[in-house]
């Protein structure tokens, strides 16, 4: 487009100052992040449950959960500061041009004739830079495993299944990112100032072909997923996808035992083949009419279309993406800001590109988040006039306490961050008043309760 090559052109001015701008970015997203993260250690601090908990949860339960939530926070804190530390060593430490150069010496001296040029000297400096990047996450990766996550009783994982787990994870990165990035580079070498188009349709070919192989090939190397066992959970899940017309293919059970406590249960696949898939883990604390009741949650999103209208969503984001990236893909000021004055690859384009666009990409994570608890109620309804009300708020209350989960937040940080309403706000909008009084106003409660959540 006319208007995106010009756009282009105004911005590419000379010693524009455009580290000095990202940077900016970077340290003004840190500053507000922490404030929140501030906002919400407040809270945790708390010595009592909301009201709307005080029947549901014992004090022992909230002040594990409180103190499980200023653990996170404080390790949050220490990782953050880490993480920015590394972004301005990356940054102002030139690290960037100075592996483009090392990877290039490293191809030319080592690699077959035909095999120099930008893609493979990409591919090789994308690896290299991803295990760079691994290897500085692994302590943070390891106390959060290890120490914080034992500590309350959540990890399961031995270290020979984390290290496991992180070699299988390098190993797919490069059999499957290999062909994806390198028909990413060719695609906006050959097809001009539109590549943008054709970035995106190969993008949304990239995600059937992942939704696809997903469970035949990934899950597989990670889970163990078996058939629900026949019995009264089978039947009620058999039973609420024929009532939804839901094309329910498989229903699995997965071992997440053998790496957390947590619980979840979500499903995947394509339009006319859907697989449902539930946490061993969720299976032990909550009676079948509760999983079932869960599910119907779950499905509610799919039957009010929210996984459509939000899978629709995301292709609008990644294809303004790639046409934004169309403006900066040629901007030598912003290359040689970032050290690169003879070359200027595509893939850090793409990079100081994305570091570019940060600000914009807080705004669309706030409005996704609000359009996401709004989702979240909606699906709580739906699963309210399926019959499901009282089944869904002992879940609720149930996972809340086996995983820990946040029971207050502080409502900036909660706006911001968090994708599901607090469980406070769930109860006090089911109208739950507890067993006894629900039991006795069950026609009531038929009409308001609707806890549960999508990840759980």
């Amino acid at each position: 487009m006319d208007l995106l090559q010009q756009l282009g052109r105004f911005l590419d001015r000379p010693n524009f100052p455009w580290k000095t701008l990202i940077v900016g970015f970077s340290l003004g997203q840190y500053v507000f992040e922490s404030f929140l993260s501030m906002r919400q250690y407040k809270v945790l601090q708390q010595k009592k449950p909301p009201k709307a908990l005080q029947g549901e949860v014992s004090q022992e339960v909230f002040d594990k959960s409180q103190a499980y939530g200023r653990a996170k926070a404080k390790f949050g804190f220490v990782s953050e500061l880490y993480g920015q530390i590394q972004n301005l060593i990356i940054i102002y430490g030139d690290v960037l041009p100075k592996l483009w150069a090392v990877t290039g010496v490293w191809l030319g001296g080592y690699a077959p004739q035909g095999y120099t040029g930008e893609i493979s000297h990409t591919l090789v400096f994308f690896f290299t830079f991803n295990i760079i990047t691994t290897v500085l996450s692994l302590p943070a990766s390891l106390y959060s495993t290890f120490v914080l996550e034992e500590k309350f009783g959540f990890n399961k994982q031995t270290p020979t299944l984390f290290v496991t787990d992180l070699l299988k994870g390098q190993a797919l990165m490069v059999a499957l990112g290999a062909p994806v990035l390198s028909a990413f580079l060719k695609i906006v070498q050959k097809t001009g100032n539109q590549f943008f188009y054709y970035l995106w349709l190969f993008s949304v070919g990239v995600q059937i072909f992942g939704i696809t192989i997903y469970p035949v090939v990934i899950q597989p190397l990670f889970n163990k997923l078996s058939p629900l066992e026949d019995g009264a959970l089978k039947k009620g899940v058999e039973d609420l996808a024929k009532r939804l017309k839901f094309p329910l293919k498989d229903l699995y059970v997965i071992d997440g035992s053998k790496r957390s406590a947590h619980s979840n249960a979500y499903f995947y696949g394509l339009p006319w083949k859907k697989h449902i898939v539930i946490y061993d883990t969720l299976l032990e604390k909550n009676t079948p009419e509760e999983v079932v009741a869960v599910l119907g949650h779950e499905l509610g999103h799919w039957s009010l279309s929210h996984t459509t209208k939000l899978l629709g969503i995301a292709q609008f984001h990644l294809f303004y993406v790639f046409a934004l990236f169309s403006v900066f893909v040629n901007n030598r000021s912003l290359y040689r800001s970032f050290g690169f004055h003879d070359e200027f690859p595509i893939i850090i384009g793409f990079i100081l590109f994305s570091d570019a666009l940060a600000p914009m990409d807080t705004v669309v994570k706030l409005l996704m988040n609000i359009l996401s608890r709004r989702y979240e109620f909606q699906a709580d309804e739906f699963a309210v006039n399926l019959g499901y009300s009282t089944q869904l708020a002992r879940s609720l209350i149930k996972l809340q306490i086996q995983n820990l989960s946040t029971m207050d937040a502080d409502w900036m940080y909660a706006s911001y961050h968090f994708s599901h309403p607090i469980l406070p706000e769930r109860l006090g909008a089911l109208g739950w008043y507890g067993e006894k009084k629900s039991d006795g106003n069950a026609n009531r409660d038929e009409k308001v309760v609707k806890a549960a959540d999508r990840e759980l």
